[in-house]
């Protein structure tokens, strides 16, 4: 219980900082850095879990396109924009390409869950995202997670061919 409770705490004091693609955080920061680390770990545990579940190989975590995942989720975090659209209006193609990715396939966003498997979960019940996580072609992926100042998470899961 005391946990659960700091950590809510932890998530209500995180800035997100969009330009290096950190998390600003108050006391405590190691607890806050730490769930939005954690999150990110947990939906590709649970990605890679589903796919190869389905046959697919697993994703290799990609710098470039992670820079790009967290830029947007730290981007909607502070904007209070759920949206494929960015900053700019810049397409999930032109974000991980900025960062260097030169064959992005597809992006998954979403906000308001509390756990990364609670996200990986959500997005398996939609057809979409669920296409994007099972298609075995996606070699790469990048993944961002960012909290609003109210608390609510926000998260980027993007795809690449290599």
């Amino acid at each position: 219980m005391r946990l659960s409770i700091a950590r809510r705490l932890a998530n209500l004091v995180i800035l997100p900082v969009a330009l290096v693609g950190a998390v600003a955080v108050a006391s405590p920061a190691y607890a806050a850095a730490a769930t939005t680390v954690q999150m990110q770990a947990d939906i590709l545990a649970g990605t890679n879990a589903q796919r190869a579940r389905h046959g697919c190989g697993q994703l290799r975590l990609d710098a470039n396109i992670s820079r790009a995942a967290r830029h947007h989720s730290a981007w909607m975090a502070s904007t209070g924009t759920f949206s494929h659209v960015g900053s700019r209006n810049s397409s999930f193609v032109t974000r991980v390409q900025a960062e260097g990715y030169a064959s992005p396939m597809s992006e998954n966003i979403a906000w308001g869950y509390r756990s990364g498997a609670e996200v990986v979960t959500a997005w398996m019940n939609s057809a979409g995202h669920r296409a994007n996580i099972l298609n075995c072609a996606a070699k790469s992926v990048g993944l961002g997670a960012a909290y609003a100042t109210n608390g609510n998470p926000y998260f980027t899961e993007d795809f690449g061919s290599r």
